[in-house]
């Protein structure tokens, strides 16, 4: 992946496919190679090029240890799709999709179609306290065993369906087990963004055709939040998706996919 200075920072990303370019952005905590493993693919047999790239916090793209704010995140965005050649279909999910939808309000100009998968527009108190307590065990230098911490992982971001299928399950903690760990200053970064505000009065001003997808038994991002964003966004459509948790496109991505394709085509 090739690594290029941005917006004042070091960013890494990458390129497959020709057509009409699409833009994935990633949740916090997590690279963007994690969209290859479905999305990229699919999204490239459709006809389209996709660009994937680490958010900054996520090494080797700059980590930004001193602070991160969602701003910082619009403006690499920005830049990288002016670096490729704008405008571009945009899709995040999580913090991804705030991305996304603070960049159709302030840079409309620079994308095309907008897609945001587990989205929210207004803050919860379990999940800035989960994310305060996720900052504390890190500042305290405290690692939950590997076992505990994928299991919770699991029950947080993924479908009741899914878990009840023992093998599932086990692939699944056997894969947070291997790629968990303490943590980096960049991802203690992306935590403390500030996520305190309440947008959705906000992005009635977005004009950039829009598509909200929600994510049925997503316990970190309840669909009704998605649904609310798609209320506020004038002309938005919203779609839900059964049986998958926040990491949706992840457990259903044929349906996921589909559902992208359809809207981006």
């Amino acid at each position: 992946m090739p690594i290029t200075s941005l917006n004042g920072i070091q960013l890494n990303y990458d390129v497959t496919g020709s057509g009409p370019l699409v833009l994935m952005v990633m949740g916090s905590g997590s690279p963007g190679r994690v969209w290859r493993t479905y999305q990229v693919p699919a999204l490239v047999k459709a006809g389209f090029q996709v660009a994937t790239f680490d958010n900054r916090g996520i090494a080797p793209s700059s980590e930004s240890a001193h602070g991160i704010t969602t701003a910082d995140l619009v403006a690499d965005t920005a830049a990288l799709i002016t670096h490729l050649g704008a405008p571009a279909h945009v899709v995040g999910t999580s913090m991804g999709s705030r991305v996304v939808a603070e960049l159709a309000l302030a840079r409309p100009e620079l994308v095309r179609k907008a897609v945001m998968f587990a989205a929210t527009a207004q803050p919860h108190p379990v999940g800035s306290t989960l994310s305060k307590g996720e900052q504390a065990l890190y500042d305290k230098g405290i690692q939950l065993p590997p076992e505990y911490s994928a299991a919770i992982k699991a029950m947080l971001n993924l479908s009741p369906h899914t878990l009840a299928d023992p093998a599932k399950a086990q692939e699944w903690l056997d894969i947070f087990e291997f790629t968990g760990g303490k943590g980096t200053p960049g991802t203690r970064a992306q935590m403390a963004m500030d996520r305190s505000q309440d947008r959705r009065d906000a992005y009635r001003g977005i004009r950039v055709p829009s598509l909200v997808v929600g994510f049925g038994d997503d316990q970190m991002v309840p669909p009704r939040f998605g649904r609310e964003v798609a209320d506020v966004i004038p002309g938005a459509k919203y779609t839900e998706i059964e049986h998958c948790g926040h990491y949706g496109y992840l457990e259903r991505p044929d349906e996921v996919n589909r559902v992208l394709i359809d809207f981006l085509s």
